[in-house]
């Protein structure tokens, strides 16, 4: 959940991504005011899914936009671009074992988060206090409420995602790779550039002579392409020698 102080930059007031590993599977926004599917497999769920979820959207619109000004104020903040964010998500062993985590961020900083074990709220920020505070009193206990819906809800929706997405979120497909090499000012620009893998998992570098003996290059982040395959690119910059060999190396 991302909420704004103001639209701009492409940026809509209100949005919620859901995912399952590293695929979006749903989205809403304050423009469409729907909630959408985003992989061909959720469309298969019957339209109450869909009804319920946006209901639930547009009812958290307001509140994030009340708690986008609530952290500016603690902040003493009274203008510009800011943003409060939530994060969850609940993860399920090989071995059955349930994990599960829930966040709160302020301006791409973590604010609060939730001790999953204790239940209980930890302010990373001073300004957070205030919150924590109340959501672990006893009149409250939040924390118990969040625990409870990652232990159970969440699991239950996860497998059911698992079940339905199965062939999609499990498929295999081998990187491309293409190398290219540009001289700048005396050093030679190696580039690795690949793409169209999936999952989204992988380990780009550069060698010297077979050996891992490069100790700097830049690495872009892992970013979507259209199909849902992904990219990377590595660049590596050398002043080779005689007799020196260098090759991507991709796994």
């Amino acid at each position: 959940y991302t909420a704004v102080s103001a639209p701009g930059f492409g940026v809509p007031e209100f949005s919620t991504v859901g995912y399952v590993d590293d695929r979006e599977i749903t989205n809403y926004n304050s423009d469409s005011r729907r909630e959408q599917p985003k992989t061909e497999w959720m469309k298969k769920q019957e339209p109450e899914y869909w009804e319920t979820n946006t209901e639930i959207s547009k009812a958290a619109e307001p509140v994030f936009r009340h708690n986008v000004k609530t952290a500016m104020s603690r902040f003493n903040q009274t203008g510009g671009f800011h943003s409060f964010q939530v994060m969850y998500g609940c993860e399920l062993g090989d071995d059955g074992k349930i994990t599960g985590y829930w966040q709160y961020g302020y301006d791409g900083r973590e604010f609060i988060f939730l001790d999953t074990k204790t239940a209980t709220y930890i302010p990373t920020m001073h300004q957070a206090q205030i919150s924590t505070q109340r959501w672990n009193s006893p009149e409250v206990q939040d924390g118990e409420i969040k625990k409870n819906y990652l232990e159970n809800i969440c699991i239950e929706w996860l497998k059911k995602h698992v079940e339905n997405g199965r062939e999609d979120l499990e498929r295999r497909v081998q990187p491309k790779v293409k190398v290219s090499g540009q001289e700048q000012d005396g050093v030679l620009m190696l580039h690795c550039q690949v793409y169209g893998f999936h999952p989204r998992a992988v380990e780009v570098k550069w060698m010297k002579n077979g050996v891992d003996d490069i100790p700097e290059y830049e690495t872009t982040h892992v970013l979507p392409n259209p199909d849902g395959t992904y990219q990377i690119r590595v660049t590596a910059g050398v002043m080779p020698k005689e007799g020196e060999s260098y090759s991507c190396y991709v796994d």
